[in-house]
């Protein structure tokens, strides 16, 4: 069957042309109508229901070629489009809700603020993740300038969020002056009852996304009280109001009470003079850390044991006295008894003399230790020692025994041995980590403490409180640590970074000295209790194994492997205060000279 018709070029077509131009006309007379325009570059006529011819019998060469090729590429488009859209992605695309308003801030509504003030933390929020406190560093820090500041900043904060009133729920008759938290909408919390607390928490005290914008701001119309400016200057019957305290009227981003806080006068800390005032050169003084070789008497005379003498400084007269000198034996410590009058020695085979410092004359010698006596204590009558054979002696100086009791308790070597003369209790510390509490002259000890991981030789009894007792421990402990020997309690402790050698309590005022050896070698005068830091003295280049207080509390003495001992003005008179200079414990024992103890 021919085709009559004629293409665009006039040219006939051959009779090979019939099958293509026959089957393009059935595919394509099946296909669909499409909606989908063709691809760029490409130009498809494509008619419904006359595929393959045209309206006159022609039909273009070009869009018959090309027409089955374009049909399907079009449709597997049209295909994929429809299947991409009815098929959900590997991330859902959806239209992100908006937010309107500010970040969450959860609601004070239903909160005991005053309560979530007082358990913050004070290094930080309690969303700061808890990390090791520092150890407190030594030299010249201002530590108590730094806690005043802390503590005055902490009583603004509080002034400006509270008052001087606890959050409450606000009845109907409170003045609005109580309710600026609460932003003239928000309740408080109650104050939680006495009887027991519920099982759970109620829901209102949870943070949630609070209701009403937490910024908004009231009316200068509504409230006066919110402190807005007013729109008009309150009078009274006698004329204008012109209080320029009011808060109405203050330039100041604080209160007035805060205001008041800030400008209040606050008490300076005392200036400590950070170089001693004296230092003698001490040839042979010992650097042994279990040794006592320096007292200061109560007749103003300082006692030091160098090798195998004993010296004697007075410090009104400067002058030095040689006041023994052991044969084939050395001075492990010396002790003043309460008078100044007399003063024991301890030697390193374990004798006990006892020396009349006036005539400068041994009036009688006691054994009993068997190794050296490194501790002695005077309780008025009674003397005593402790020693490296571990054992304690209590002798009557006025008895012919040698000694009156003996108490074992120690492991090892008794290096400290402190008397509270009010109480008549015995404290004594001993090399093998312990510390003891005797009740007078008690066979067993009336309490032990285990606290400490290295030697106890720091022991101090408070003169102002009864039964506080401070201990300090070794190289591998560095803490001091506070007691109640009335309950067998532990009060409190700090870690100094030292190696605590000696301790000594003020006479004057409720702070205590402390002397360090490894790895600072420094002085530390702290305020207790609140043990911070009032100064911190350095100068000794080894431990400083040694330490005595002058008789008035004004003067401490130090003594370190260095072969040389310092004297330090580092407490004032009872109920005063030292001066600028440090000159406030000169008095008699100033001295302007330097010199050499032998």
């Amino acid at each position: 069957m021919g085709i009559n018709g004629d293409v665009s070029n006039g040219a006939a077509l051959s009779p090979t042309m019939k099958r293509p131009i026959q089957e393009s006309h059935n595919s394509a007379a099946a296909s669909p109508r499409l909606s989908t325009p063709p691809p760029p570059g490409e130009r498809l006529k494509v008619e419904p229901s006359h595929v393959g011819s045209s309206r006159n019998g022609r039909l273009s060469s070009r869009s018959t070629d090309i027409g089955l090729d374009a049909v399907d590429h079009a449709l597997r488009r049209e295909i994929g489009r429809q299947h991409r859209e009815s098929t959900p992605g590997a991330s859902p695309s959806r239209k992100r809700q908006r937010i309107n308003g500010d970040r969450f801030i959860p609601t004070r509504s239903g909160q005991d603020l005053q309560a979530s003030f007082s358990l913050l933390h004070e290094d930080g929020s309690p969303a700061t993740p808890s990390r090791q406190k520092k150890r407190t560093p030594h030299g010249e820090l201002h530590y108590q300038r730094t806690e005043e500041a802390n503590r005055t900043f902490s009583r603004l904060l509080r002034t400006e969020l509270f008052e001087n009133s606890i959050p409450q729920v606000s009845p109907p008759s409170m003045s609005p002056e109580h309710n600026r938290l609460s932003h003239g909408h928000a309740t408080r919390s109650h104050t939680p009852p006495n009887g027991p607390p519920p099982s759970s928490l109620p829901s209102n005290l949870t943070p949630s996304t609070p209701h009403k914008n937490l910024f908004s701001y009231m009316s200068p119309r509504h409230s006066i009280a919110g402190h807005p400016t007013p729109s008009r200057t309150p009078q009274s019957r006698h004329g204008p109001n012109l209080n320029t305290r009011s808060e109405v009227y203050s330039l100041s981003p604080v209160r007035y009470g805060s205001q008041q806080l800030l400008l209040s006068p606050r008490r300076q800390p005392r200036a400590v003079s950070k170089v001693p005032y004296k230092v003698l050169d001490a040839p042979e003084l010992a650097d042994d850390f279990y040794l006592n070789l320096v007292d200061w008497g109560n007749a103003n005379v300082l006692g030091v044991g160098l090798g195998s003498s004993v010296y004697m400084w007075n410090a009104q007269t400067s002058r030095v006295n040689k006041l023994c000198t052991l044969e084939d034996d050395t001075v492990t410590s010396v002790s003043w008894i309460q008078k100044g009058t007399h003063i024991a020695i301890g030697t390193g085979k374990g004798l006990v003399q006892i020396w009349d410092a006036e005539r400068q004359r041994r009036l009688r010698t006691m054994v009993g230790h068997t190794n050296r006596v490194g501790a002695l204590a005077w309780n008025t009558h009674i003397l005593t020692s402790g020693s490296r054979d571990r054992s304690i002696y209590h002798r009557d100086v006025r008895a012919p025994d040698p000694w009156m009791r003996k108490l074992v308790g120690h492991k090892q070597e008794v290096c400290g041995l402190k008397w509270n003369c009010e109480d008549g209790q015995l404290a004594s510390g001993g090399n093998d980590n312990k510390l003891m509490v005797w009740d007078k002259l008690s066979d067993s000890p009336l309490w032990k403490f285990s606290d400490h991981t290295a030697a106890v030789k720091a022991i101090a009894w408070s003169p102002h409180q009864r039964g506080l007792l401070a201990s300090g421990g070794g190289t591998a402990d560095r803490r001091i640590i506070f007691h109640d020997t009335v309950r067998g309690t532990v009060v409190n402790e700090i870690d100094t970074g030292s190696q605590v050698c000696n301790l000594a309590w003020s006479k004057n005022s409720n702070e205590i000295v402390s002397t360090h050896g490894y790895s600072q070698n420094q002085i530390v005068v702290w305020k207790y209790p609140s043990m911070t830091q009032v100064a911190s003295l350095t100068g000794h280049t080894y431990r400083v194994l040694y330490l005595a207080m002058s008789p008035d509390g004004r003067v401490v003495v130090t003594g370190a492997g260095d072969e040389t001992l310092r004297f330090w003005n580092v407490f004032g008179k009872r109920g005063g205060r030292m001066g600028e200079d440090g000159e406030g414990g000169g008095g008699s024992i100033r001295l302007q000279e330097w010199g050499v103890i032998r």
